[in-house]
């Protein structure tokens, strides 16, 4: 059984639906070694489908928020116009706070001459905690109404291991809360599939994670077993494809039923526990390069 160091991998995708999370779960039962798997697409959450463990610890998680003591308050204004994000709005005789499009930096308690804010926890989701086998999962759920999907994201990455391997199961898509959960990965495994939808999305993934400097591969899901739109743009952009999954009816049947599909099939599973000697290769590559690794 092989040692894998406490390397960082994100799971991600240029949209919803490629098969992240299947992937991101296979690979971390797969390899059959201490595993900590992060599910940061905190707005709907779904690793835990594929764990017949139950909830093991649900933790609320609050970030701070600005709340203003009238008693000391003389409506200068001061934090309004500090505050970016207009979070806080400061009329002749009163002031709002919106904790929605607060960013919790703390700048508007810092800035007010009267020391008349003060933060406040506001809770905005909670952190689960799951057990099976070698694998934990943390995954962070977003509440209902709540709008800070990064800053939970940014919580929950704080759970990385630093003595095993974690895998992050990112959102979809290029915005914001994607870039938290990615940020500060050693590498990166983007799932497509190969459709115009795919491509389009793939390209601007691309391109994110190559402003962040994280190099990556290509996990090319639904494989038709031919060369493919996928496979020219790759060639073109001098891009890895680390692996193929082919489109079987069986795979798709196995994970509607939340089935470990990819550890079932021998091949598959074989492909994912070759994933990770050739992720530490290129990252090993990229530290003696001078410019680092284009993927």
């Amino acid at each position: 059984m092989m040692n894998y160091p406490p390397l960082q991998i994100a799971i991600a995708s240029g949209k919803g639906g490629t098969g992240k999370t299947t992937l991101a779960v296979n690979l971390a039962f797969a390899l059959e070694v201490p595993v900590r798997l992060l599910d940061c697409d905190v707005e709907e959450p779904n690793a835990h489908l594929y764990f017949y463990a139950g909830l093991k610890e649900s933790v609320p998680v609050s970030v701070q928020v600005p709340e203003i003591d009238f008693a000391l308050c003389q409506f200068c204004g001061d934090c309004s116009r500090f505050c970016r994000f207009n979070a806080l709005a400061v009329g002749k005789k009163t002031a709002l706070v919106f904790k929605e499009l607060c960013h919790n930096c703390g700048g508007c308690k810092l800035v007010c001459p009267h020391q008349a804010i003060r933060e406040v926890p506001w809770v905005i989701g909670k952190k689960e905690i799951v057990s099976q086998d070698s694998v934990e999962l943390i995954q962070g759920c977003l509440d209902i109404g709540r709008v800070q999907a990064s800053p939970l994201i940014r919580i929950i990455r704080k759970e990385a291991s630093k003595d095993k391997l974690t895998l992050i199961d990112c959102p979809p898509g290029t915005t914001c809360p994607m870039i938290a959960a990615v940020e500060g990965s050693d590498y990166a495994l983007l799932v497509t599939e190969p459709t115009p939808f795919g491509l389009n999305d793939l390209k601007l993934a691309v391109e994110t994670l190559r402003v962040l400097k994280i190099p990556f591969g290509i996990i090319l899901n639904r494989s038709q077993g031919k060369d493919s739109i996928i496979h020219s743009y790759c060639r073109e952009e001098g891009i890895n494809i680390l692996m193929e999954i082919p489109d079987r009816r069986q795979i798709a049947e196995a994970c509607s039923r939340g089935e470990l599909a990819f550890c079932q099939d021998e091949e598959i599973r074989s492909q994912l526990r070759e994933l990770l000697p050739t992720i530490m290769m290129q990252i090993n590559f990229s530290m003696v390069s001078p410019e680092g690794v284009r993927p």
